[in-house]
């Protein structure tokens, strides 16, 4: 593995952070491609906000088509929610792809009924061109648009026109929001491996192996700088600009961006394209900071010395001396939204915690054992860190990416302290509790 490769991992680990997967290509070869069962390259993965770049080229085929323009007032094309505040009013199709509408913040809540709607509804704070408000409430907007003009569901407009010819996409699927319209903003889930043509696409002007995908002024207007998001507190990489619903690192690179630490990237100078799978949900920050990672170990890559990279889920530290035996049924002594008894079946090469039929978690201390769990395909690993502390570790991917941290401190006088951790944007509360049972 070349060196900065290796230092991405390194820091990766070190961070807590379970890199799914791995590609990378240069100049149409592909010189990484590297993943962690049951995930990997070929495995469907929710996207989150990668899914806006592709609502983006949607809205930009249609103009190219003559089905819209990007001057057009958004509100033209939903009358039934006229009328409107004039700062909506004024809202162009284009403030809305640079990510420079009226709103402070995403419009919608996410358990209401009606994310459509409250785009049109909830008040402007300021002008549109004015400031860079990150909305996802946009995306979904531009979405429906999608789907209103053309008829059909997003992806499905998108696939003769993007992704069969490229021959990718067949068990990608979008999330849907309350109306039944394709969750443009968040709901992508598609395998790494088919991002990866799409970026080699983009990197060559929409050109790719010799044939020309998609129209050239689509692709130069997707990644021409629109606005400045210099105002954001996030990592370095996101604050350098932004095009129509794509980042812009700098460079004349261009990076989609989804929560969690996805990431597909692309640099049309070195013909480099990339793309990372992950589950940074257990780090604050976690997906900016991998975005940092990540685009320093590519700007150091060098393409005649580039070596398979082995991704590994990250392990606690196991030391066979600190392992305890404990078989039994251990009761709740005191807790806070802890589970009334546990299960534990634990010895030195890992074991057995069960709540519940919903919260039942095998591990092994020797390899990372894969499940199939509530949260979805997980991966989970254990290690016995110190004296009695027994550090269980998930991650999952179902339709949401989601972490669990279990720590066990079983004690001499047969008290066991136990906390539960959950991370992710939609996980159940149930994961995270903690309690002192006795054993």
């Amino acid at each position: 593995m070349s060196d900065p490769l290796r230092t991405l991992l390194g820091e990766a680990d070190a961070a807590g952070i379970t890199l799914h997967s791995l590609e990378i290509s240069i100049a149409g070869r592909t010189v990484v491609r590297s993943g962690i069962a049951p995930f990997g390259p070929d495995a469907p993965h929710r996207m989150y906000s990668v899914s806006k770049t592709f609502t983006g080229l949607a809205v930009l085929l249609l103009a190219e088509e003559g089905r819209l323009s990007l001057s057009d007032p958004i509100a033209t094309h939903f009358p039934e929610h006229v009328p409107v505040h004039e700062w909506l009013a004024q809202t162009r199709i284009d403030d809305m792809l640079a990510m420079v509408g009226p709103h402070s913040r995403t419009t919608y809540v996410e358990a209401s009924d009606s994310w459509l709607p409250s785009y049109f509804r909830v008040p402007p704070t300021h002008r549109p061109g004015a400031l860079f408000t990150y909305d996802t409430s946009a995306s979904y907007v531009l979405a429906a648009l999608v789907e209103r003009l053309s008829g059909a569901p997003l992806l499905e407009y998108l696939r003769p026109r993007l992704l069969t010819p490229l021959g990718v996409g067949s068990d990608a699927r979008f999330l849907t929001g309350p109306e039944g319209i394709s969750h443009g903003g968040s709901g992508l889930i598609m395998a790494p491996a088919d991002l990866l043509p799409i970026a080699e696409t983009i990197n060559g002007g929409g050109v790719r192996s010799g044939r020309r995908i998609l129209p050239k002024r689509v692709v130069a207007r997707l990644i021409e700088r629109r606005s400045g998001p210099a105002t954001q507190t996030w990592g370095a990489a996101l604050r350098a600009g932004y095009g129509r619903q794509v980042w812009l690192p700098g460079g004349g690179t261009w990076m989609m961006f989804g929560l969690g630490g996805q990431i597909v990237y692309g640099d049309p100078d070195r013909a480099l394209a990339a793309v990372v799978t992950a589950d940074t949900t257990p780090l604050v920050g976690g997906d900016q900071r991998l975005a940092d990672m990540f685009l320093r170990a590519l700007a150091g890559l060098e393409p005649d010395a580039v070596t398979a990279a082995e991704l590994a889920a990250p392990a606690p530290a196991h030391v066979t001396e600190n392992a305890r035996t404990v078989q039994t049924d251990a009761a709740l002594l005191t807790g806070e939204h802890a589970p009334a008894a546990l299960r534990l079946e634990l010895d030195v090469a890992g074991g057995r915690v069960r709540w519940d039929a919903e919260h039942d978690v095998s591990f092994s201390t020797l390899k990372p054992t894969f499940v199939r769990s509530a949260l979805g395909d997980t991966v989970v690993t254990a290690g016995w860190s110190a004296a009695g502390v027994l550090d269980v570790r998930l991650s999952a991917v179902g339709d949401d990416v989601a972490s669990v941290r279990l720590r066990l401190v079983a004690a001499d006088d047969g008290v066991l302290t136990a906390m539960s951790q959950g991370f992710g944007p939609a996980i159940d509360p149930s994961w995270t509790w903690r309690g002192s049972y006795r054993i």
